[in-house]
């Protein structure tokens, strides 16, 4: 077995794993060609993520999606471009409004050059992405156009919080149905169609990047909190300190509401305070990860990676598709 792409990913099959390692190689090429500008200063910073290297887990699904056609296909590459770039933008936004400080171990651009510069430089990644999408044909515009739109809805959503009488829950599902599955629905969706596989492969795969994309950001969830900032690159409990609820903190509540008991009361009003203090910071960050919730959030990850590895029951037996299976447990193991 070998290793290629984000978590260790093993390739059991030669071709294959030297197929996945050229289009990443391809893709990196493309992505700092894609960055380039006239001017010094946006190239430094349009580059600064991508140098910073990355998971490039949407390019490693495009490519896999890839082989259930024409793998050389012309769109492949450029399409999988459109999706690192799409994302690397939304990073440089996103970064922004958590006032984050490091993102991928390095400085982030926020923090490097300002709210200003890290905000255009997004927006100049997505006029790039835009400029590919327009050769690959008005199909791949529209998908992606459908894309965008969802992931702008999910962060609206997120900031505008769950309407009354909805479920915390439920609404946090939605939110990063849109943020992250719909940007990893179309890398499944766009390896398939470029390389000219079948719809309801195309289908298979769209569906399978969906679950996928949620068990990702789950998993993210629970490394903000489990895990110190060299294992993911960011400040840990970046999340708990700007008051964002994700998934684990969401499980407490619902525990709150549930059983009432006096310690998850106590942390949950903890949680709700100001945690731009440091020491009140550590103490939550502690207290949440021995908590169950943090269990409760790690079994939701497996649930969707699960439903995620259902999807590709149609497909025929191959070895991008044990990839796919493998990448599900991937996710997983990140989650712990």
């Amino acid at each position: 077995m070998t290793v290629v792409g984000p978590f260790g990913l093993s390739v059991r099959d030669q071709a294959l794993e030297a197929d996945v390692q050229a289009g990443l190689a391809a893709v990196e090429e493309g992505l700092l060609e894609a960055t380039k500008s006239e001017v010094p200063f946006i190239t430094e910073a349009a580059q600064h993520l991508v140098r910073a290297g990355g998971k490039r887990f949407r390019p490693l699904l495009v490519m896999l999606a890839a082989q259930f056609g024409d793998p050389y296909a012309p769109g492949v590459v450029p399409s999988a471009v459109v999706v690192e770039l799409t994302h690397l933008a939304t990073l440089y936004h996103d970064d922004v409004m958590d006032e984050a400080d490091v993102r991928r171990g390095v400085p982030s651009a926020n923090t490097r050059w300002g709210n200003s510069v890290a905000v255009l430089t997004g927006d100049f990644l997505f006029a790039r992405a835009s400029h590919i999408l327009a050769d690959l044909g008005p199909e791949a515009v529209r998908i992606q156009a459908e894309a965008f739109e969802r992931l702008v809805t999910g962060q609206i959503l997120e900031t505008a919080g769950p309407r009354d009488g909805r479920d915390p829950i439920d609404h946090y599902l939605d939110v990063i149905g849109g943020k992250t599955g719909s940007l990893i629905a179309v890398s499944g969706r766009f390896g398939a169609m470029m390389s000219g596989a079948d719809e309801t492969v195309v289908d298979v795969l769209t569906q399978y990047g969906e679950r996928l994309g949620v068990a990702f950001q789950l998993a993210d969830d629970v490394l903000d909190i489990a895990s110190d900032s060299r294992e993911s690159g960011k400040t840990p409990g970046t999340d708990l300190r700007e008051g964002i609820p994700t998934l684990p903190v969401l499980r407490l509540r619902e525990r709150v509401e549930r059983l009432g008991l006096a310690e998850d009361i106590a942390l949950s009003e903890l949680l709700d305070s100001d945690l731009t203090d440091d020491a009140r910071h550590a103490e939550a960050l502690s207290l949440i990860r021995a908590h169950p919730a943090l269990e409760q959030a790690r079994r939701d990850t497996v649930r969707y990676a699960e439903e995620a590895r259902a999807t590709l029951v149609p497909l025929p037996e191959c070895d991008a598709k044990a990839a796919l299976v493998e990448l599900c447990d991937a996710v997983v193991h990140r989650a712990g």
